[in-house]
């Protein structure tokens, strides 16, 4: 059997921490630039409210109704979901951590008969230490997990928690859940199947293997199978990313080259950053820049370049000095621009790298040193060690947060004040 931890509405759960008299109210959290709607309460789901929804356009409801409304505040995110992890992990053992909002975890040391009321303690448990609500689905198959949780969240009846661990309950379970919010199955897999007639997750198992098969690729006939309670996916098969992209519109337009140039340093840091967490490194770079497109009344541009590397890489210092490279080929005097970008590609595992003979650069010296920077960013937070180009990290060109909340437990400026 399977076990799925699930933060409910993770972002605005996060702000309620520290904010208690939100509890019950309805809170909204919107994307980069305050452009639109990515995580919202129940409370604000009930006032017809949806994800990805411009937040121009409910900017009247929310005044309306009251809707308290936060920039992503992604520091603090990854902080609190850092803090679930390592609690659910000292109740349970090991963890399989699937998203920053979601783990599958071991239940073997749970009493069958026990349970759901060991699940329901676990879930008070998460609750009290650190403020965040979860559900909790158990199945078969990791599919099937994922499928409790969805009704362990929708259910009040189920106390945040779901346990399918019969073929009745797995098959009411399907009868109620529409095929589009089964786990693989994205917008265009689901139109695919709607066309075919296949309305519920019940309607995509009770189809054959052959058919299946002869209408999807390998990964469907996983989920299918998966529906049906045999096991066959592993998180630790999941194929990593074979290109990684940072880009932004910025809060204001820039005009000036040392903005720019700051802006695509970070991007590319963050980039290797990536690059090196899944232990690959990358053969090609590529920078691009455009202006406003919406600002007719100036003049448009748009380029970009691509530089590749004779040794591939995961040394911020190297690919920050191709990506300024590159960015010099196609920077323009007289233009606003609106937004830069950094994309990683040609990657490969960090253990095959292919040595080029007039290669000059000492990889290993460059190894040794970003080890080092790394070692000393994750005591003391990211960028405490940066280059010079990066300038601040987070200045105030690099995104528009007018709502954004204090980064309350990784900010020794910012830590909450009581006052009694």
């Amino acid at each position: 059997m399977f076990a799925l931890c699930d933060c409910d509405s993770f972002f605005a759960s996060c702000e309620r921490v520290f904010r208690p008299e939100l509890y019950g109210k309805p809170v909204v959290v919107l994307s980069n630039n305050d452009g639109c709607i990515v995580a919202m309460t129940k409370e604000a789901k009930a006032l017809g409210m949806k994800r990805g929804t411009p937040f121009y356009q409910v900017s009247d409801l929310i005044r309306q109704h009251n809707v308290s409304v936060f920039s992503s505040n992604y520091t603090l995110y990854g902080d609190i979901s850092a803090r679930v992890m390592q609690l659910l992990a000292e109740e349970t053992g090991d963890i399989d951590i699937y998203s920053i909002d979601e783990a599958f975890f071991n239940i073997d040391g749970y009493r069958s008969d026990k349970l759901h009321e060991s699940l329901v303690t676990l879930r008070r448990r998460i609750y009290k230490g650190i403020g965040v609500s979860v559900s909790i689905g158990v199945g078969p198959t990791r599919t099937l997990a994922k499928v409790a949780s969805h009704f362990a969240k929708k259910i009040p009846g189920y106390h945040g928690v779901c346990i399918i661990d019969s073929d009745e309950k797995r098959l009411k379970a399907l009868q109620l859940l529409p095929v589009g919010d089964v786990w693989g199955i994205g917008r265009q897999f689901r139109k695919k199947l709607e066309y075919y007639g296949v309305a519920t997750a019940y309607d995509f198992q009770a189809k054959s293997e052959s058919w299946i098969s002869q209408q999807f690729k390998l990964p469907s006939v996983h989920t299918w199978k998966e529906l049906r309670g045999i096991p066959c996916k592993d998180l630790n098969e999941l194929p990593e990313k074979q290109s990684i992209c940072t880009s932004r519109s910025f809060g204001e337009m820039i005009t000036e080259w040392d903005k720019m140039a700051e802006s695509v340093a970070n991007f590319t840091a963050s980039c290797a950053r990536k690059l090196r967490t899944q232990h690959s490194v990358a053969g090609n770079l590529t920078v691009f820049i455009l202006t406003n497109r919406f600002r007719q009344d100036l003049p448009q541009y748009m380029n970009s370049t691509s530089v590749q590397f004779i040794t591939p890489t995961d040394s911020t210092l190297l690919l920050t000095n191709y990506a300024i490279i590159a960015l010099r080929k196609i920077w323009r005097d007289g233009y606003h621009f609106k937004k830069s970008g950094v994309i990683l590609t040609d990657i490969s595992p960090n253990n095959s790298i292919q040595q080029h003979l007039f290669d000059t650069t000492d990889h290993i010296k460059q190894q040794r040193l970003t080890k080092a920077i790394d070692a000393i960013n994750k005591k003391e937070g990211t960028d405490a060690v940066h280059l010079a180009v990066q300038s601040d990290s987070f200045s105030k060109w690099n995104l528009k947060r007018e709502f954004k909340s204090p980064c309350y437990t990784t900010n020794i400026k910012e830590v909450l004040v009581v006052k009694t």
